[in-house]
């Protein structure tokens, strides 16, 4: 199973890309689309359309993982990074590829079975279960395979619970 994990935004948006063969998780790909500061937002959400749909082409996710949007301050940032969040939503829809949203709560218990960890916890956990030499940058590539694994996690939970029931 090919997973993509998405950390939202308008001007970087963080992508993650895992395999996952039974209960082994391994790193395919990661990444940025960045968009320039001062760029009509219009235009910003353009370049994030194309590009998306282009890592969706070359990827070809069973299933893509991103992050639940919760602000608590600045409103302009949130309404934003939530227009580009529904753009890439559209991408991943137009495709037919399945969605799974997660909040940072969720993620950081996945990753590290703490739910207040520290984004620093989080990384070096990524690092260590898909094996990398170093965290990877910026930080919200490591965000994005964070969501990724979050959801291999969860999909697995999922496997295991459909075949007992049966």
């Amino acid at each position: 199973m090919i997973i993509m994990g998405i950390d939202p935004g308008y001007a970087i948006v963080g992508f993650g890309v895992i395999a996952k063969n039974h209960n082994v998780i391994a790193p395919v790909s990661h990444g940025v689309i960045t968009t320039k500061a001062g760029t009509e937002l219009s235009l910003r959400l353009q370049i994030i359309y194309e590009q998306m749909n282009l890592l969706l082409a070359k990827h070809k996710p069973d299933c893509l993982a991103i992050e639940k949007l919760f602000f608590n301050t600045n409103n302009k940032t949130a309404i934003d990074v939530a227009q580009a969040r529904g753009v890439l939503l559209l991408c991943v829809r137009q495709a037919g590829i399945p969605i799974f949203e997660y909040t940072p709560l969720q993620v950081k218990t996945a990753l590290t079975g703490y739910g207040r960890a520290v984004k620093t916890q989080v990384q070096e956990m990524t690092c260590r279960l898909l094996k990398l030499k170093e965290i990877p940058k910026p930080d919200d590539a490591a965000d994005a395979l964070a969501m990724a694994i979050c959801h291999a996690n969860v999909a697995g939970s999922m496997e295991v619970r459909r075949r007992l029931s049966k």
